[in-house]
């Protein structure tokens, strides 16, 4: 299973971006998709997840109203709206997914098998 996040870059404070991230080498509509995000100095956290019907979603609470999560199955990609960025939004995002088709999801980075690379997000003050 490849993944490849795109999407990043430098925003002001306020702005906006949307991440992609593009699954190739499995069916890619079976699966749970994840998005985690680490800062300089910091560990990873998780962001948002959605099941593979894109009908249930999760937010980390610090997220919440401003990132939205999405997928299109027929492009095998899932993304991520982010609103309203804040200088603390800053770090590499990575999207993630499990080994195993599943209807749930989970915030611990260890129930992702498979990561992207990683795409960078800069937001300045």
């Amino acid at each position: 299973v490849q993944l490849q996040a795109s999407g990043g870059g430098l925003v002001q404070a306020g702005g906006s971006l949307r991440l992609s991230c593009a699954a190739s080498g499995r069916t890619f509509s079976t699966n749970t998709m994840g998005w985690f995000r680490q800062a300089p100095g910091k560990e990873r956290e998780f962001v948002a997840a959605i099941i593979s019907s894109g009908g249930r979603t999760g937010y980390a609470d610090f997220v919440k109203g401003r990132f939205t999560i999405s997928r299109d199955n027929a492009k095998n990609t899932v993304y991520l709206q982010m609103n309203s960025l804040k200088p603390d939004d800053s770090g590499v995002y990575y999207c993630a997914t499990p080994r195993s088709p599943t209807s749930t999801w989970s915030v611990r980075e260890q129930w992702y098998d498979y990561w992207g690379q990683g795409t960078l997000v800069t937001v300045s003050s």
